[in-house]
């Protein structure tokens, strides 16, 4: 059973590699966690991680330039086996973003990625600034089985968040949970093998390594 996690040079990858190696250790799953950015290894994976930082389009063109490469991560998610994107990775799923530019996205969850425009004031009062950056406890939507055994609501545990654009999912069927910045914000969504987060797990401590162990073990 390999892990493998898509390199396509958006962002530092160091962390989610750390954090999968280290949940499979503790939890006794010992899958071999593959960082690549070969299309035929990503075939052949048993769970794909596709992450990102920075913007949407950039992302997308990243994937793009990589001869293969989207061809074969269509093909492992039209294959039933687990995928997980997270942040931008996440964003890619829906059908478009309109970061700077209109560019398409992967569209297996419909649903439009637009700048985040909160309302509210933070703890002393100053309107809420975008980007939206910082610690957040989650409001579960639909459960869903990468949350099993995690606290949720306003007493639970947290997850960080940095980002600036988000997912609105055309149906709430896809919607597994949701974090406050002003108003409500897309934190994971799901549908079928697919599940995404907006927040970075392998940065979020207790809740993220407990979700990450869950994706581990999750058979859709």
């Amino acid at each position: 059973m390999t892990v493998v996690l898509i390199d396509y040079g958006a962002g530092n990858l160091h962390s989610a590699v750390k954090g999968f190696e280290r949940v499979a250790r503790e939890t006794n799953h010992e899958q071999p966690v593959v960082l690549t950015r070969d299309p035929d290894v990503v075939a052949r994976a048993d769970r794909l991680v596709l992450p990102g930082d920075g913007a949407f389009p950039d992302c997308r063109r990243g994937l793009a330039g990589i001869d293969g490469m989207e061809d074969a991560i269509r093909g492992f998610v039209a294959s039933g086996k687990p995928f997980l994107g997270i942040c931008v990775g996440m964003q890619l799923i829906a059908s478009r973003g309109v970061e700077h530019e209109t560019a398409d996205g992967y569209s297996w969850i419909p649903g439009e990625v637009r700048l985040i425009e909160p309302t509210g004031t933070d703890l002393v009062g100053r309107p809420l600034k975008v980007p939206h950056m910082g610690w957040n406890t989650l409001d579960i939507v639909n459960p869903h089985p990468v949350l099993n055994d995690i606290r949720l609501g306003p007493d639970g545990l947290h997850a960080y968040f940095l980002h600036s654009y988000a997912f609105h999912v055309e149906d709430r069927a896809h919607l597994v949970a949701t974090a406050t910045y002003g108003d409500p914000v897309t934190a994971i969504v799901a549908r079928d093998n697919i599940v995404g987060t907006q927040f970075h797990p392998e940065k979020s401590q207790a809740l993220g390594l407990k979700l990450l162990a869950n994706f581990l073990c999750w058979t859709p």
